[in-house]
């Protein structure tokens, strides 16, 4: 309803006796309410939109939940962040064995987590039937989660944290918060702090701060160089306890530069005075083959670069990337997967003559060990030939800023990539004609040091599609139409055709399946609301169906994108879980009439 605040409270009383009158009585009994002239057009405007229809109440809002990271077996009370009018919501979890039950007061849930739950992040959504929120994330772990104690703002009061390895919920809950935690170290043992709050699309850009017992700042991390995110490893001289703190600024930024705070500003803190495992070399492992690795990290004694030999016999072809856990270590590493060999870079290899020769497809593990240096890798392509050439060492937390280049034998330059989203840069590039051809890794900085690493990988590229919705969540009236708008883009040379379809619709609703036309672009998919179509609201999917063959790819939304959809008008460029392909639906119910007009008796 429309509000009607600028009204004296006398006359917004009387406004109330009015409007439960007929329209043939209003005008008198506006008559005696004494209302001046100046608000009789807000009265009838007022009490005409209350007789047309009974105004829709708001879809809810999820900004966050907290704890955000719950273990296996466990029941938890979680607090939602958001907008939930009326209350309760209904919750939607994308996997099983996660059962978000409400409590009386608005925001608070009782969470169960069943012992053969999935472990790892999952996508939530409350929704009502006038809306869903966007999806939020919820984690399972395996190990024990803590929970973050307050009061803790004063280092010389904080949480004390008796065990390790831990992981830790927290929440900068109002602008200005410092959560401190007190940790104690023997002489030489190494801590090492990493947090997670940009990756979970927390709305805050965190800093890690270690102190001593008198406030004195030993070491500070504000990013790890993959995302904004703080990673923090520090060697105690001299035995005894100290202090991390947790602090950020706001994310965007703004002009004020103090410290941000507010209920959705959630983190998980992970702390280890253990043996933790930073990069192996190579950088990445084969499938198909045992991969011999040598480990680097901290709290590894005399001896770093202990050697793993990695069992990749068993990894599926669609595996893109993989965990290293080993065992008497306190976390896991994510190791790229390929195809093919993954090698170690020989110097000198500065030249084309000196250029280590790669077969299609490999890898090799190089490192930029001097300023101005630059490593040179030749292989041989076809007229024609789609390949596709990667260099990665941001997304491994290295300070390398890489350019790529190919040159031809004459070394005539033929393309160049020095960024793309996560700063490491990808190639696809298509061979002019036969012939020996090089690539070229540098740094675009012009810096190096003994920790400059890079994978750089060349593979064949394999014909793909890209298939991206612009919105998670769609809405439709009944008796109405929606257009959706998808981006369809054919990766190296996919020409199959194409038809767009929508999985799941309930009865009432439809959507024809649309050709997808041969060049790349957007599509529209229209859904239609017959008019007697029941009240909905759940998941669905739409697919992009190969004609010939029948393979179905998933239209996804990206929930990195820039827009506001994620939380922030910037976006979030890296995130525990990028994409869903479970597309929320609403059918919202017919509005009630209580117009007089629309009475049987008019």
């Amino acid at each position: 309803m429309r509000s009607v605040t600028s009204v004296p409270f006398v006359a917004a009383d009387r406004i109330e006796t009015a409007k439960r009158m007929s329209k043939e009585q209003a005008p008198t009994a506006i008559r005696r309410t004494g209302l001046g002239s100046w608000s009789l057009a807000l009265v009838l405007s007022f009490e005409l939109s209350c007789w047309s229809f009974v105004s829709r109440a708001a879809g809810p809002t999820l900004d966050h939940l907290y704890p955000v990271a719950v273990q296996l077996g466990s029941t938890n009370a979680v607090t939602a962040i958001g907008k939930f009018d009326p209350w309760p919501p209904k919750v939607w979890v994308e996997a099983p064995g996660i059962v978000f039950n409400t409590e009386t007061n608005a925001g608070k849930f009782t969470v169960e987590i069943a012992t053969n739950a999935p472990a790892g992040p999952h996508l939530v959504r409350v929704f009502n039937e006038q809306g869903a929120s966007g999806p939020r994330f919820f984690i399972v772990t395996r190990e024990p989660q803590a929970v973050e104690q307050e009061p803790n703002d004063d280092f010389m009061k904080p949480q004390a944290v008796d065990h390790l390895p831990v992981s830790l919920n927290g929440r900068l809950d109002k602008s200005g918060d410092v959560d401190s935690f007190a940790v104690t170290l023997e002489a030489g043992q190494t801590l090492v702090a990493s947090l997670e709050a940009y990756t979970l699309a927390s709305p805050m850009d965190a800093v890690l701060r270690l102190v001593d017992s008198r406030g004195v700042q030993l070491a500070l991390n504000d990013d790890d160089g993959r995302t904004l995110d703080p990673l923090l490893a520090w060697t105690a001289n001299l035995a005894g306890s100290y202090i991390l703190q947790v602090f950020g600024f706001a994310y965007p930024a703004i002009s004020d530069v103090k410290f941000t705070g507010g209920n959705a500003c959630v983190y998980r803190l992970h702390l280890s005075r253990g043996r933790c495992l930073q990069y192996t070399l190579p950088l990445g492992v084969q499938r198909g083959v045992r991969t011999k690795l040598r480990l680097f990290g901290w709290n590894m004694g005399s001896s770093p670069g202990l050697e793993f030999e990695f069992d990749g016999t068993g990894l599926p072809a669609e595996t893109r990337q993989v965990a290293l856990a080993i065992p008497g270590f306190e976390n896991a590493l994510a190791l790229p997967v390929g195809d093919g060999p993954e090698l170690i870079e020989r110097e000198p290899n500065n030249s084309t003559d000196e250029a280590t020769h790669l077969d299609v497809p490999s890898a090799v593990t190089g490192c930029i060990d001097k300023a101005g240096d630059e490593d040179r890798f030749t292989f041989t392509a076809k007229k024609s030939d789609k390949l596709l050439l990667e260099v990665q060492s941001a997304s491994f937390g290295f300070p390398l800023d890489a350019r790529l280049k190919v040159e031809d034998a004459k070394g005539k330059e033929l393309a160049k990539k020095d960024d793309s989203v996560n700063a490491d840069p990808a190639l696809a590039w298509t061979a002019p004609e036969d012939g020996t051809f090089f690539a070229a890794v540098g740094n675009v900085l012009h810096r190096g040091g003994s920790d400059y690493h890079y994978r750089f990988s060349i593979s064949r590229a394999v014909p793909g599609l890209k298939a991206v919705v612009a919105h998670n969540a769609i809405t439709i009236e009944p008796g109405k139409t929606n257009d959706i708008k998808i981006t369809i883009t054919r990766l190296y040379g996919f020409q199959s055709k194409l038809t767009l379809s929508v999985k799941g619709l309930p009865e009432g609703l439809a959507a024809e399946p649309v050709e997808v036309p041969e060049k790349n672009g957007e599509v529209m998919l229209k859904l239609a609301a017959s008019a007697d179509a029941k009240p909905f609201s759940g998941a669905v999917q739409i697919a992009v169906t190969e004609v010939e063959s029948g393979i179905e790819h998933r239209v996804v939304s990206d929930l990195i994108s820039s827009t506001v959809d994620n939380g922030v008008p910037q976006g979030f460029r890296k995130l525990v879980i990028e994409s869903t392909d479970q597309l929320w639906l609403t059918v919202l119910p017919t509005l009630a009439k209580e117009a007089a007009g629309e009475k049987k008796d008019h």
